[in-house]
């Protein structure tokens, strides 16, 4: 009998052990290749209805879900109600819970009702074989904190309590760190606190009670980082007995460098602003996607499984527009190159594939560029992608067979300064200097050799305060030894590290001046290591020379490696005119490894135009159209 029995708990916990090595291999690879699916915002901006994103949901599990396209997400204010006066950043719309948490505004989800959150919502699209995502913005919302909410204890039940005290939500809310680009919607919390921690992990204890799936988290990273909360929620989402994607949203003027602490937290994180249907947010990406895969932060290693540089949904299709109370009712405005262009640059660059047109109106040109097999292969499984620089081109002669020789790049002589956020630990941030007159700290400028004659130095000026006596108690509160820097001592316009509007791709430049306020993100500490720290995000300024390359483009290439040995080499003409580009054949071996190229010619077809360039031993050229590409497909070994 004790022979049975000692076999039976073998049995039982070599089963067990088993089944648990397996669930947990499968949380290590969440997220093992680049996220795909859709979301709402594109097509519905914030209004979005229950009927409509079920309805697309049907066609996305019918159409998309045997490519890969797994996530159906509902992006912002789905608490919102959609009545007279409600927009993108009104106060006193939204639908909260007892305790303070955002719950499904029932009139547009009618099945949230009685407290079911996104439950019965969530049902349908697993029963489609879909999974289901939110968005979300930072910390606690503006309404909650003014209606002083108490906060929910997930371990004990009933309101949190500390030293006695019953915390809520004034407590924690940090009303100096309101979302730059929705002062009136959400702040951040204060994670010092444990209810601050408890409120957060309320917020996402309730998602994984709903099964969500995916959680878009918003205005906590690029210009408005909160690394704090990114900590927190990133140790709450391994604690669930559930499986969440951690998506971080909008990343506006990420660099590496601001992505090095989080890439690790997280599994996929913006590094644009928002991308919408213009050449010119399509072409804000090649720099940063270059950027990224140089530092081999492609596929690296994230919060249980892996993180993707993530460059924004794609914008085609059936549409709305930014920031709009109207659902989808115009067609996209790229080109058909550009379409191109940015499904080959997002697969390349192994970009999350996040989908944002109307499903209901997809036609089967958008359908096609969506599925097609080479695009998502490489956006899977390829490795070694990189951009590739050598390249030359040629202009096009219109009316003629000639061509004529020109620069690849086309830049102009005139370098232009660009004050820039980056993570204080990064060296370069260390190049602040004051210089005081008469023991009083005049200005700042970026130059360890100071030259007060130098005027092609870039200083910035302490402004000298007037305080009406609120604004001497909020100083004196919250940011003493803290300034307002100033272009110069004339103007009022200050330093601001994330300005007051959601930025798009093309026109998120990094810092900027505006009329000063008493924001956080226009207070600056200077550190005796000549680190100037931004009170709102707590990133530091730095002064970057840059190359003004004008409007032209020039062109750019990629290149990656495919799991059968095949090479993907994509052309991009970024001239508003048509250019011949070409690549010696030879250069390949200068970024791939040898196994590659182990022939002395190859084969070639394009994916595009599905045209067969035959053998070729040197050189590959082809013609490519005003803001187009090309994708070769490559067998050398």
């Amino acid at each position: 009998m004790r022979a049975f029995v000692l076999g039976f708990l073998f049995f039982f916990c070599f089963h067990f052990h088993r089944e648990l090595s397996y669930a947990l291999s499968e949380r290590q690879m969440h997220a093992s290749t680049p996220p795909r699916g859709w979301n709402s915002y594109d097509s519905y901006s914030w209004i979005i209805s229950e009927e409509e994103f079920l309805r697309n949901a049907e066609i996305i599990s019918m159409k998309l879900l045997p490519h890969g396209y797994e996530y159906v997400v509902v992006d912002f204010l789905w608490y919102r109600r959609k009545v007279e006066g409600a927009y993108t950043d009104s106060l006193g719309f939204d639908v909260i819970d007892e305790w303070g948490r955002m719950i499904p505004d029932p009139e547009r989800w009618p099945s949230s009702r009685d407290g079911k959150g996104f439950k019965e919502v969530a049902k349908k699209v697993h029963g489609m074989g879909l999974k289901f995502g939110i968005h979300l913005m930072r910390g606690i919302s503006t309404q909650a904190v003014n209606a002083n909410t108490p906060i929910l204890d997930t371990f004990k039940g009933g309101a949190f309590e500390e030293s006695g005290q019953q915390w809520r939500a004034r407590d924690i809310g940090l009303k100096e760190k309101a979302c730059a680009w929705m002062p009136h919607g959400f702040m951040s919390v204060n994670t010092k606190l444990a209810a601050g921690r408890a409120f957060l992990r309320s917020l996402y204890q309730q998602y994984a009670e709903w099964d969500v799936d995916f959680v878009k988290n918003d205005c906590v990273f690029g210009d408005d980082l909160d690394i704090n909360e990114i900590s927190v929620v990133s140790e709450v989402l391994k604690d669930l007995n559930r499986p969440i994607l951690y998506s971080l949203s909008p990343g506006t003027s990420v660099t590496p460098a601001i992505a090095k602490d989080v890439k690790g937290l997280v599994n996929m994180y913006r590094v644009t602003g928002d991308d919408w249907d213009s050449w010119g947010d399509v072409e804000a990406h090649f720099n940063v996607a270059r950027d990224f895969a140089a530092s081999d932060f492609i596929g690296a290693k994230g919060l249980q499984g892996k993180s993707w540089p993530d460059l924004d949904m794609l914008p085609l299709g059936w549409l709305t527009d930014p920031g709009s109370n109207q659902g989808p009712h115009r067609k996209s405005k790229l080109t058909v190159e550009e379409q191109r262009t940015q499904m080959t640059l997002w697969s390349m660059a192994k970009s999350p594939l996040i989908f944002g047109g109307d499903m209901t109106h997809i036609d089967d040109f958008t359908f096609n560029i969506l599925t097609n097999p080479t695009i998502l292969e490489i956006n899977s499984f390829s490795k070694n992608n990189m951009e590739f620089p050598y390249v030359t081109s040629s202009k096009v002669l219109k009316g003629s067979n000639h061509i004529l020789t020109q620069s690849t790049r086309n830049l102009k002589d005139s370098n232009v300064g660009e004050v820039i956020l980056t993570s204080c630990n990064d060296h370069k941030a260390k190049g602040w200097v004051v210089e005081s007159h008469e023991q009083e700290m005049d200005r700042i400028c970026w130059n360890d050799r100071l030259e007060r004659n130098d005027e092609s130095q870039f200083c910035l000026y302490k402004r000298n305060h007037l305080l009406t006596r609120d604004e001497e108690v909020i100083y004196k509160k919250q940011y003493q030894g803290k300034y307002h820097l100033l272009a110069n001592k004339t103007t009022e316009h200050c330093l601001v590290a994330s300005r007051n509007r959601k930025l798009t791709s093309q026109d998120s430049k990094g810092s900027s001046l505006f009329p000063c306020n008493w924001d956080a993100n226009q207070m600056w500490e200077l550190n005796p290591t000549g680190t100037l720290v931004n009170s709102y995000s707590g990133l530091c300024a730095i002064m970057r020379t840059v190359k003004d390359e004008g409007n032209s483009g020039g062109i750019r290439s990629w290149v990656a490696a495919g799991r059968r040995g095949e090479i993907y080499l994509a052309f991009f003409n970024l001239n508003p005119e048509k250019v011949e580009i070409s690549a010696n054949i030879a250069d390949l071996a200068k970024v791939l490894p040898k196994k590659y190229l182990r022939k002395d010619s190859c084969s070639c077809t394009e994916v595009w135009t599905a045209e067969n360039f035959g053998t070729t031993k040197s050189k590959l050229s082809t013609a490519v159209e005003t803001h187009g590409c090309a994708l070769f497909v490559l067998q050398c070994n």
